[in-house]
């Protein structure tokens, strides 16, 4: 397994965080890294999203879970791999919360591939956690 975490604090809400990352059509405005993306359904277990990074191919994700205001998981499966990303809202007091994505990388040959292919994955998440909280604000 190869995992990945990154955390940042805001004084935004769980209801503004959430309304952002509900609204799958608009994340390209505060993620660079999405050329296009498609949600074929509502934004819950089971829906698919067609995420397009710039230059190249979709990579298609599940909703594994998703409980509003506090946390959505997405899943992409390919060649025995299973990249599982968890984005959760913790609440540290009234007026502060912690807006938290973990990477997951399991199944066959994961040990091998997660660190030759996780780092590329989870390398602009500072960036974009931060376009996402500094939206969430305004």
């Amino acid at each position: 397994m190869w995992e990945y975490e990154h955390s940042i604090e805001t004084g935004a809400t769980p209801e503004a965080i959430w309304r952002l990352w509900a609204d799958v059509e608009n994340w390209g405005t505060w993620n660079a890294e999405i050329e296009k993306i498609e949600l074929n359904g509502p934004f819950a277990a089971g829906t698919q999203i067609a995420m397009t990074p710039p230059g190249d191919d979709p990579v298609f994700l599940r909703i594994a879970e998703a409980v509003e205001n506090e946390r959505f998981v997405d899943e992409a499966r390919f060649d025995g791999l299973v990249l599982r990303t968890t984005h959760r809202i913790e609440r540290i007091d009234q007026d502060r919360i912690r807006v938290v994505y973990r990477m997951e990388i399991t199944g066959t040959g994961a040990n091998e591939a997660g660190p030759q292919i996780g780092p590329g994955i989870t390398a602009d998440w500072p960036d974009t956690m931060a376009a996402l909280v500094k939206l969430a604000l305004s």
